[in-house]
């Protein structure tokens, strides 16, 4: 796996992509809805990225690693220098990407963008709201720079606008990849996705961040996996919300025959997973009461 996210023109994203998915992912490109795929550093930063388009006959591959000055773009007749490239590109490594044509890319001068013109009240809480969606975790940036246009909007009155809440969100996300550089070794939530990788291979459907509710959630979960999965174990976006102000998590569980037995049973696998994986759990084996993480430290490596 590489420390990267390809973005397709259909919306599908693959975290964390072999060499086999780019390959694949080029050779399938120019069909309909399949022209063009994004290359994204994990974490995903402003104005780096590799990305190609072709609808048939030669691919348009251009590289950018910040600024206006540092776009670059070569034409080639096939996919195969494509893919060395792009595998090259995500693996930070030069010397096949350097021995192409590239040539700068003149996308002429940006406009400025105008500081935002808002009350001390309203940026506080519109800054307060995007840095707890970026503790959560799970938010592209292209999702963060919605959210911080949308965040203070009434009737007519949009404050924000769109190259605004890109900076916004941008200097945030930016202020959290710079923190999060001095983590070290395995967090809370990625003991929480070994806890929930195990569970999924013992027949369990697991998700994280999953739905915006429990009715929600409960309602889809059984779409969400294996159609032969004993049972099911989420938790959803208010969840997240709650663990990234620094309360526990609370996780929801079931079986799908519906009995408390197999709910139960369930639970106890669920909790027996957490404990494996280093993270207390309370819980008093009700199949009617939820499971709490706690206490967790939600520190969460962004992706984008």
């Amino acid at each position: 796996m590489l420390a990267i996210t390809v973005v397709t023109e259909d919306g599908r994203r693959f975290v964390r992509a072999g060499e086999e998915d780019i390959a694949g992912l080029v050779g399938g490109l120019g069909r309909r809805n399949c022209r063009f795929l994004i290359l994204q550093r994990i974490p995903d930063l402003p104005d780096v990225f590799m990305q190609v388009w072709s609808d048939g006959g030669d691919y348009m591959l251009e590289h950018r690693e910040g600024g206006a000055d540092r776009h670059f773009q070569v034409i080639l007749d096939s996919s195969e220098p494509v893919i060395a490239a792009m595998i090259a590109w995500a693996r930070q490594e030069d010397s096949r990407r350097s021995a192409l044509a590239w040539t700068p890319l003149d996308l002429g001068t940006a406009k400025p963008t105008p500081p935002l013109d808002l009350g001390e009240d309203d940026r506080a809480s519109l800054e307060k709201r995007i840095r707890e969606v970026i503790t959560g975790g799970y938010a592209t940036r292209a999702e963060l720079a919605e959210i911080a246009e949308e965040y203070l909007v009434s009737d007519d009155r949009r404050p924000v606008s769109p190259e605004q809440a890109r900076e916004l969100a941008d200097r945030l996300w930016l202020e959290r990849v710079e923190e999060q550089a001095a983590w070290e070794g395995e967090t809370d939530p990625e003991r929480l996705t070994r806890a929930f990788t195990a569970l999924a291979a013992a027949g369990i459907t697991t998700k994280e961040n999953f739905t915006c509710c429990g009715s929600c959630g409960r309602t889809e979960i059984g779409d969400a996996g294996s159609p032969d999965a004993r049972g099911y174990v989420f938790y959803h976006s208010q969840c997240t919300d709650v663990v990234a102000a620094g309360h526990g998590l609370t996780l929801l569980y079931g079986g799908f025959d519906g009995s408390p037995a197999t709910t139960a049973a369930i639970g106890h696998e669920v909790v027996a997973a957490l404990g494996q994986a280093g993270l207390p759990a309370e819980w008093n084996g009700d199949p009617d009461q939820t499971i709490t993480v706690t206490p967790i430290d939600w520190r969460r490596r962004l992706i984008g």
